[in-house]
């Protein structure tokens, strides 16, 4: 226990009536005993005055009433509703957690898979919005992947007079669109536009005015759907060619020496089997080329009636060209035996090379020069190992310097060395080019100013620092596949349109825009989100609500233009009590975590982090203010949806980015910085508060129960799976039993268990096999393969393990859960003063 006011001194310890959840928290003071009967369990601090001091004595339970809060919160929402289906039908509900499983039925709005929003219930004016400080955001994943008992948004085909449209404001059709007059015309319900219906899409009314064909038309009833897109919707009204991938692989000595070259090639022989394709049934229609590199380029013929490949060398790299255009980008069936017979080769080619200087912007350059020259769209994977120091358009120097983090200068750091790259990028977004950059670092590379291109064109970075074949092949490659492999749209245009009343005005994730409506992505694959902020330019009705629509102009991998879109209705309020009843904090916390990553460009870090502990204090003090009932002004109440807000918050706080430690490169920070930027919710989620599981009884399938995320909780005795969504860390206790050793390891003595072992061995026993599906289940959720550190107690590597347990005070300052809380209860206590 801790006592903050006015002395440590003055309690000793607590005891506790329940072992789990503490409804009876007793104290000792001058030995006499003082019962507390908190009314909720959830209230986190409890105050009380006692008579022998002036003072108001602080008290928080560490292991009690704290500890169980976050945990409970996940296993309530998991029994309350995972049974059954969230169905879409109802207006501003909001949905189960991102860690509950649960199945979805589209009946009007959008999945939660699509769309999560920080509030279902908007406030109708913007003094409301500003007094409640509650973000009004929704965090949007046009292409997410679905389960396997959930049915892909249906695809409608309007033929040529294309999808229908409101006249003004453009909206696509959807359910929120009234017809009236018999059905020959309709009001947008965007902006109360009435539109004529085209004869052929004309159909009667029924006697509750809805269209009698309304459930046979995925655009009437569904909230997600995709039209098939006309010439119109195309660039220079030109059908679009079906996209390419282009492999650009650095042959320089760290990349050889590393292993990487070998590797890569070795496994593209197998990945040219699973580009990506509509019908699994089919061949795709994906082209692909294949370029070398260091300081100069090598570009290869692989023209499928050659014996062997022709390799071309461009080594003026001041103003990079296309040497070939026949047999550069070919189909991989046709072109087969050449392709295999040049990665063969590769390997060996380079195996003796000496040349240790790269160059980087050349590359996407020539990449961007065939892309252009096939008039396509597409994706270039670059596999690159060191800052390109050599000779050459975008050249880098080495500008890491720790002395700037803490300062005025450290946003320096995020800021690419020069204009270069962002007009590269711009050209690449033109043309439909999107970039992903494998990463193999043994010293800085910059990655603030390398990962430019990939974040502003959909793309995405991949950093394997010190790659070791041996220890990181499997996580290499395994990321490679499923990048390859992944379904994704290209030369991509985003618009979110709204009700009259609010609108989008700022935008978050890995794209770029060159106005103030668009969000262009020369790249959009099923993992990629856009975070979109909405403010208030007029007033909002309680009985209408407020309606958003997201529409995805993409081609597709067979080459066909379609428009994907997805609409969503909320409900607006003109009492606070209504959007605080109807908020979800993991979407706020997202948003709070892009929105202050993004301000580190321009603004110190103690100020970003400063304004963050501001807001959500903000956030919690209007609640007490003007919705919690009456009661003492020493209690901290939390509204019921936003428990968890101040653990999250205080975790976003001591993340690498916003609180770097002596060991975190700066370049690991800008790696975070630009993952971040595109993440889902539920990868946000466990990145910034890992899942700690006890591994005792793995009975049937149900996972074990998890524990709060402290070094408190770990036994001696026991064994723990840790998921930071990067990587999975397999703790285990000094004493810990032999049979759960033999059973995991095969060995029953703790020191002979490897610590660099990063996959466990499949023994023959219900233990091992269920761990085992644990791990793969927990891998195939995350975008990113998670590689596997098995970690003794009081090993080195503890450290780093440590570093994930966010409940307690970190190495660099950070503040445990209790600190936190109490810090906050503080800033709430001074707002309401």
């Amino acid at each position: 226990a801790t006592c903050f006011y006015p002395e440590e001194t003055l309690l000793q310890y607590l005891t506790y009536d329940s072992p789990t959840i503490p409804c009876i928290v007793k104290f000792v003071h001058n030995h006499s005993t003082f019962v507390l009967r908190p009314p909720k369990w959830f209230w986190c601090v409890v105050h009380c005055t006692l008579q022998c001091c002036c003072a108001i004595v602080l008290c928080v339970c560490k292991t009690g009433i704290l500890s169980v809060l976050q945990i409970q919160v996940i296993e309530d929402d998991r029994a309350n509703k995972s049974s059954e289906p969230f169905t879409t039908g109802v207006k501003g509900q909001t949905p189960p957690l991102v860690t509950t499983n649960f199945q979805v039925k589209d009946q009007g709005n959008a999945s939660p898979r699509f769309i999560r929003c920080t509030a279902y219930n908007i406030p109708c004016t913007a003094d409301m919005a500003k007094q409640s400080q509650v973000p009004l955001a929704a965090v949007i994943k046009p292409l997410a992947m679905l389960p396997p008992d959930e049915t892909r948004p249906y695809i409608v085909d309007h033929g040529e007079a294309g999808p229908i449209r409101c006249n003004r404001c453009k909206a696509y059709m959807c359910p929120y669109m009234q017809f009236i007059e018999g059905g020959r015309r309709f009001q947008c319900g965007f902006c109360s536009c009435v539109t004529d219906v085209p004869p052929h899409y004309f159909q009667h009314l029924d006697h509750t005015g809805k269209r009698v064909d309304c459930c046979d038309r995925p655009e009437l009833s569904l909230g997600s759907y995709e039209f098939v897109a006309t010439v119109d919707y195309c660039k220079n009204n030109k059908l679009p060619q079906p996209p390419s991938f282009i492999f650009f692989i650095d042959v320089s000595y760290n990349a050889v020496k590393s292993g990487m070259v070998n590797i890569v090639c070795q496994e593209l022989k197998t990945l040219l089997d699973y580009l990506p394709r509509e019908n699994p049934e089919a061949d795709s229609v994906v082209r692909v080329g294949f370029v070398t590199y260091n300081k100069v380029l090598h570009f290869y013929n692989v023209k499928s009636s050659l014996a062997q490949p022709q390799m071309m060398v461009v080594s003026d790299v001041s103003d990079m060209f296309l040497p070939l255009l026949d047999g550069f980008l070919v189909d991989v069936n046709d072109s087969r035996m050449v392709i295999e017979s040049l990665l063969d080769q590769i390997p060996e080619m380079f195996a003796d090379t000496r040349e240790t200087e790269t160059v980087f912007g050349p590359v996407i350059q020539a990449g961007l020069e065939a892309l252009k020259a096939a008039d396509c769209a597409g994706k270039l994977f670059l596999f690159h190992s060191s800052l390109p120091i050599a000779e050459a358009p975008g050249k880098l120097k080495n500008r890491e310097d720790k002395k700037l983090v803490g300062t005025d200068k450290e946003k320096s750091l995020f800021q690419p060395q020069s204009g270069f790259y962002s007009n590269l990028s711009k050209e690449c977004v033109a043309q439909g080019c999107c970039v992903d950059l494998f990463l193999f670092p043994n010293q800085y590379v910059d990655v603030a100013t390398l990962g430019v291109v990939p974040v502003s064109t959909g793309g995405s970075v991949y950093k394997y620092t010190y790659f070791q074949a041996e220890m990181d092949r499997e996580r290499f490659l395994n990321d490679l596949r499923r990048d390859v492999q992944k379904p994704m749209g290209f030369d991509a245009v985003m618009r979110v349109r709204t009700s009259t009343g609010i609108r989008a005005t700022d935008f978050f994730g890995s794209f770029f825009m060159s106005n103030t409506t668009d969000v262009e992505l020369a790249g959009l694959d099923c993992d990629k989100t856009v975070a979109v902020e909405f403010r208030h330019d007029d007033k909002l009705s309680e009985d209408t609500g407020a309606l958003m629509q997201c529409a995805v102009l993409y081609t597709s991998c067979s080459g066909q233009r379609r428009l994907r879109v997805h609409n969503m209705a909320v409900n607006c309020c003109s009492q606070l009590a209504d959007l605080y009843r109807n908020c979800e904090t993991d979407t706020i916390i997202n948003f709070f975590s892009k929105y202050a990553y993004r301000s580190l460009l321009n603004t110190p870090t103690k100020t970003v982090r400063d304004t963050l502990v501001n807001q959500c204090a903000q956030i919690l003090a209007c609640y007490r203010k003007n919705c919690a009932s009456p009661s003492s002004a020493g209690q901290l109440i939390l509204p019921e949806c936003m428990k968890l807000l101040p653990v999250y918050l205080n975790c976003v706080l001591k993340s690498d980015v916003l609180q770097p430690g002596a060991d975190v490169s700066v370049d690991d920070r800008a790696y975070l910085r630009q993952l971040l930027s595109s993440m889902d919710v539920s990868e946000s989620h466990v990145f910034f508060y890992p899942r700690l599981l006890p591994l005792v009884k793995l009975d049937g399938g149900s996972l074990p129960m998890a524990v709060r995320n402290s070094e408190e909780r770990l036994s001696k005795g026991g064994v723990y799976l840790l998921e930071t969504g990067l990587y999975l860390f397999l703790w285990v206790g000094a004493n810990a039993q032999q049979e759960l050793l033999s059973n995991i390891f095969g060995t029953p003595t703790f020191s002979q268990i490897d610590p660099n072992m990063t996959s466990l061995p499949e023994l023959d026993n219900p233990f091992s096999q269920r761990l085992r599906e644990i791990i793969d289940s927990f891998r195939s959720q995350r975008s990113r393969y998670m590689k596997l550190m098995v970690v003794k107690q009081e090993d080195k590597a503890e450290l780093i393990f440590k570093h994930f347990l966010c409940e307690d005070k970190s190495a660099c300052g950070g503040a445990s859960y209790v600190d936190f809380l109490c810090h906050m209860h503080k800033e709430i206590r001074q707002l309401l003063s």
